[in-house]
């Protein structure tokens, strides 16, 4: 059996496995476990009790971060010439549409978020079994496939970010980083799980919100009081 280093004993005793913390508590003890030399995203894990296999309980949505993810994403816009110069001014870093097709074909994804408009859809659905596996995957409901491109680029930049349900019935999500206050850290897990619990779908039965964990790139995850979301 491998030996834990001390270190490692010091954070785990930190961390009571019997309990389960509130949401404001995990938020501070998430800052204290983190031992990473970088500045590490807290990430959320939360269990539905749902079937991802049936198409009427796939859960999945946008939510608006109160205080963004901390991350720079790099945005991808697709369109036609008349629209570059709005994708451009609303800080897209790629904009341009044949010559991008062509470099994601050749296997370049260095991107985090593809936003294009309905027009050139057909082109862009072409790339699905490159962009589908990567979840980069334009889609009208998460407002990554609009004619309001401009606006779509800004609120990817400002902390939208768009979340599904896995095949084990996990959402996961990054949702801060260590360095953010506890209170962001809380506002901004509260936010993704409040919009989870809105898009419930009813044919979804017994308990919604099975568990909650929070934790850092790293770290160990502390489990979350599902009571403290759902009243």
């Amino acid at each position: 059996m491998a030996r834990i280093g001390r270190k490692r004993k010091e954070i785990l005793a930190k961390i009571d496995q019997n309990k389960s913390y509130s949401l404001a508590e995990a938020a501070s003890l998430v800052k204290e476990i983190t031992t990473a030399k970088f500045d590490a995203s807290v990430d959320v894990a939360v269990r539905l009790g749902v079937d991802p296999r049936k198409a009427n309980q796939m859960v999945r949505g946008t939510v608006a971060l109160p205080h963004g993810t901390g991350k720079d994403v790099k945005v991808l816009v697709l369109c036609t010439p008349d629209k570059e110069a709005e994708a451009k001014a609303a800080g897209a870093e790629h904009v341009g549409l044949d010559d991008y097709i062509d470099k994601i074909k050749g296997g370049w994804t260095d991107i985090d978020v593809i936003i294009t408009m309905p027009s050139v859809m057909g082109k862009v659905g072409a790339l699905g079994r490159v962009l589908g596996p990567r979840g980069l995957m334009p889609n009208p409901k998460t407002g990554t496939v609009t004619m309001e491109i401009g606006k779509a680029v800004e609120d990817v930049k400002a902390g939208k970010i768009d979340f599904r349900v896995d095949k084990f019935g996990i959402v996961h999500s990054a949702v801060a980083k260590v360095s953010f206050d506890p209170k962001k850290i809380e506002e901004n897990t509260n936010e993704l799980i409040q919009t989870i619990i809105k898009l419930k779908p009813s044919a979804a039965k017994g308990t919604y919100i099975k568990s909650v964990y929070l934790s850092s790139t790293m770290s160990p995850s502390i489990s979350i009081d599902t009571k403290s979301f759902v009243g």
